[in-house]
């Protein structure tokens, strides 16, 4: 799968994502400031969660996030909680794009929704940034790297978020969660793998009790991130729907998942490749920067962190491949996007096996 092609642009709203239009207009006219008709409404193809629409009028264009209709898994497609934490960290001067307004009432357009500006700039859908020239990805890793270690420098209680999540005893709840939700969702199917990182990410848990408890996003990887169009600087972030408190060493090695993934299928990866050639730092050298920004000596358990990482994943993959056999997966793309559970599965399985423990 091309997934530039397959996530680039807009497409026409399907069928059973399509709400009513002028109720929408309705809510805007009174809601954005400086709101101007006609409305215009087209879906982003990406998007594997929660629907995303581009709303276009002859003054500005927006941004729409929804939730999908139709059965949901208790705690999913958490749009509130998106709303809530770009606006506090867009506050607080971080690189979130800005809010207008968030409606819970499912009488509007059918489910609850926000709309944000579109903020101008590029999105990099390639972790080996392809469409950039040699010398200028180091920069831009710089950015990714500094932009992270910002979130993860805000003080919860500071921004308005001390009760954003529980925080403590972050990664140990996850694994619970995410193995739950794995177990739960019966259409999706078993996976062995994954059943067997159950048992080992039970089995192997660190004591994390000494992480400061931070504001994560937990999906932060570079086709969430709005670049710039002509220099090396993150403008947006985006995807918060994974946001909570908790353990920043767990959400940094998600972001190092790039270095241990290959690119292929759906995934997008840096496994296998000339990071030197491509002028890319080595996680090495990444892992040194993110550390020197945030004042730390390493970060402790790395090895548990990423296999940790690689099983949430293929949840989440999981779940998208359980959204498709109930039929109310947002993407398009979302049948190729599920057939990539086994071999993630596998790949996490054999960072398990490899990886160096206390």
């Amino acid at each position: 799968m091309d997934r530039t092609d397959a996530n680039t642009g807009t497409r026409p709203v399907s069928d059973h994502l399509a709400f009513d239009e002028k109720a929408l207009t309705d809510w805007m006219q009174a809601r954005v400031e400086g709101f101007g008709g006609p409305l215009t409404v087209e879906q982003f193809k990406g998007g594997q969660s929660n629907p995303t629409y581009k709303l276009v009028t002859p003054g500005a264009a927006y941004v729409l996030r929804r939730k999908p209709p139709g059965r949901l898994l208790p705690g999913a497609h958490a749009v509130e909680r998106e709303y809530r934490v770009m606006t506090a960290l867009g506050q607080a001067g971080f690189p979130a794009p800005r809010t207008h307004g968030l409606e819970e009432d499912e009488s509007v357009i059918g489910t609850p929704f926000f709309v944000m500006d579109m903020v101008p700039g590029r999105i990099v859908w390639e972790a080996h940034f392809p469409d950039t020239p040699a010398a200028d990805r180091g920069a831009h890793f710089d950015a990714m790297n500094a932009t992270i270690a910002q979130l993860h420098g805000f003080d919860p209680a500071a921004i308005g978020l001390a009760d954003y999540g529980k925080g403590e005893a972050f990664v140990a709840r996850q694994v619970a969660r995410w193995s739950d939700q794995y177990r739960n969702d019966i259409e999706a199917g078993r996976v062995e793998a994954m059943d067997r990182l159950v048992d080992w990410l039970r089995d192997n848990a660190p004591d994390r009790s000494a992480e400061p408890v931070r504001v994560i996003h937990g999906d932060f990887r570079c086709d969430n991130m709005i670049f710039d169009a002509a220099q090396p600087r993150v403008r947006a972030v985006l995807d918060w729907e994974l946001s909570t408190l908790g353990d920043p060493g767990a959400d940094f090695a998600y972001h190092l998942l790039m270095y241990r993934m290959p690119s292929a299928g759906s995934f997008t990866g840096l496994l296998g490749r000339d990071l030197a050639d491509l002028g890319i730092p080595s996680e090495e050298d990444y892992v040194a920067a993110y550390c020197e920004r945030t004042g730390r000596d390493g970060v402790a358990d790395l090895d548990y962190l990423i296999v940790y990482n690689m099983f949430r994943l293929a949840a989440i993959v999981h779940g998208i491949k359980g959204r498709v056999a109930r039929g109310n997966a947002s993407s398009a793309h979302a049948v190729e996007t599920a057939k990539a559970l086994e071999p993630l599965a596998e790949l996490a399985w054999a960072n398990a096996k490899a990886a160096r423990l206390p």
